[in-house]
């Protein structure tokens, strides 16, 4: 019975997964995170209205020891600031977007959703975050980049 219960949790799991990624923005050959204290180093912002911004093009944080995933998210966001350089404050709200990644002992991925504002924003911005994958790291569109992280 025991083994039957895992078994079926397995395939409950793994068929909220599709077996085709919907990511639009992998590259494996993207150079390494770098640090600089205690945020990620991004030296340039998108022009692509859609990173960041929906599950197909999500922020990348290619995390080679997913056991200190939070840390990664929040270093990134602590190198942005609103788009006249305003300070940000942000918070998780959300995961979602199951895919397939061979980089978790799950065989699969989500994506966090951060939410974040600033002083003077109508309404908070939503950005994705995908730790699992590689790809080019950028500030999303709208955002600055903090003078202190460039």
């Amino acid at each position: 019975m025991k083994k039957l219960v895992i078994v079926l949790l397995a395939a409950v799991a793994t068929s909220c997964v599709s077996t085709k990624s919907t990511l639009k923005n992998v590259d494996d050959n993207a150079p390494d995170l770098q640090l600089a204290g205690n945020a990620i180093v991004i030296t340039e912002v998108s022009t692509d209205p859609k990173y960041g911004y929906v599950p197909e093009y999500p922020v990348k944080l290619f995390i080679q020891n997913t056991l200190v995933e939070d840390r990664y998210p929040k270093r990134c966001l602590e190198a942005l600031a609103g788009h006249n350089g305003e300070k940000i404050f942000y918070k998780k709200v959300d995961t979602c977007c199951p895919f397939p990644s061979a980089r978790t002992s799950m065989g699969a991925g989500l994506l966090d959703i951060y939410e974040v504002r600033w002083v003077g924003i109508q309404r908070p911005l939503r950005v994705y975050v995908n730790i699992y994958s590689k790809g080019k790291l950028m500030a999303p569109m709208g955002f600055s980049i903090k003078k202190s992280a460039k």
